[in-house]
């Protein structure tokens, strides 16, 4: 997968709030690209857009390529999205609980999928399902099936989220934070059960996520974002280790430390900008502890720090 120039905007009473603008990325096969950021830095819309599942009003993806194969996702039309939409690339939605139907048993969600995009029958639907559930970790997986999804607990719950996307062996799995609402023990399982999933199967997965001790445990590379825009692209790895951003330093900073409890969590002052009425230049500068007056005037620039690893920030000026 290709995206370029991706721009999702949100046409509202109060003005423009431009939810994704500028996002780009290439997404290798078999590659865990992590987007990372705080709560409305678009994180989330970039992932609907890819799928156009943007709603719409008040939502409208302005202008970008999504290229998948020969198609492009944003221009294609609705039948052949269809086509693609779970077969071919699936997703993970971050609310479990919203996104499975009340009222219809957990095999028959599963199921549906299949029988859909791959016309299997009744009775290998079934297998199928069960088999996809016992992968994910279910436990007593046939019974399960026969459940309704208030009978589950939050992390059954995103398990069979996780069985869902499989059913029909996607090459491109997009996961909205699925660590987010569950306690430490089952998000360490399911990190595990994706960790095995990308090893397996050899799928592309695009991981959305606030924590960055997630991205060290299962990412290859990560795009750090900032109200809508890129602002950190690299290797987990070096961004990591050797982060350039001021942005990208204070969520690094903030991750709690196990050999230090004397002293207060570190935070990054300040909140995001208004997305309806943002300022000029660089849109990080009111909570940068290392502003300087051409923040405020201009908007930074790409800089090239190393073959895979880039930062817009006006702190280096062209130069790594």
């Amino acid at each position: 997968m290709k995206v370029t120039n991706l721009r999702t905007y949100f046409f509202t009473r109060r003005g423009v709030v431009k939810a994704v603008d500028g996002v780009s990325f290439e997404l290798k096969r078999g590659e865990c690209l992590c987007l990372v950021g705080e709560s409305g830095c678009g994180k989330t819309v970039t992932a609907l857009s890819l799928l156009r599942l943007v709603d719409s009003p008040p939502g409208k993806i302005v202008t970008g390529e999504v290229r998948y194969d020969h198609l492009d996702l944003i221009t294609c039309p609705e039948e052949e999205l269809r086509r693609v939409r779970g077969k071919e690339i699936a997703m993970i939605f971050q609310d479990s609980q919203s996104a499975l139907n009340p009222v219809f048993t957990i095999g028959d969600q599963i199921t549906e999928q299949i029988k859909l995009h791959l016309g299997s029958e009744e009775k290998e639907t079934r297998r199928q399902a069960i088999s996809l559930m016992t992968e994910v970790g279910m436990p007593d997986a046939e019974r399960t099936m026969d459940y309704y999804p208030h009978q589950l607990s939050g992390g059954m719950k995103q398990r069979v989220m996780i069985a869902m996307s499989l059913s029909c062996d996607p090459k491109i799995l997009i996961a909205d934070e699925p660590t987010t609402a569950v306690d430490v023990t089952i998000k360490a399982q399911i990190i595990d059960i994706f960790r095995n999933l990308k090893a397996k199967r050899q799928m592309s997965l695009i991981f959305i996520t606030h924590d960055l001790s997630v991205v060290a445990e299962i990412g290859d590379r990560a795009i750090v974002m900032y109200a809508g825009k890129p602002c950190e692209t690299g290797t987990v790895a070096e961004i990591l280790r050797h982060p350039r951003h001021p942005y990208t330093i204070g969520l690094i900073n903030c991750l709690p430390d196990a050999s230090v409890t004397t002293t207060r969590l570190t935070s990054i002052p300040g909140t995001p900008p208004d997305p309806i009425d943002l300022p000029p230049g660089c849109l990080f500068q009111s909570r940068c502890s290392q502003a300087m007056p051409v923040c405020v005037e201009k908007e930074p620039l790409e800089t090239i720090v190393s073959e895979r690893h880039t930062v817009i920030c006006h702190l280096y000026r062209g130069e790594p």
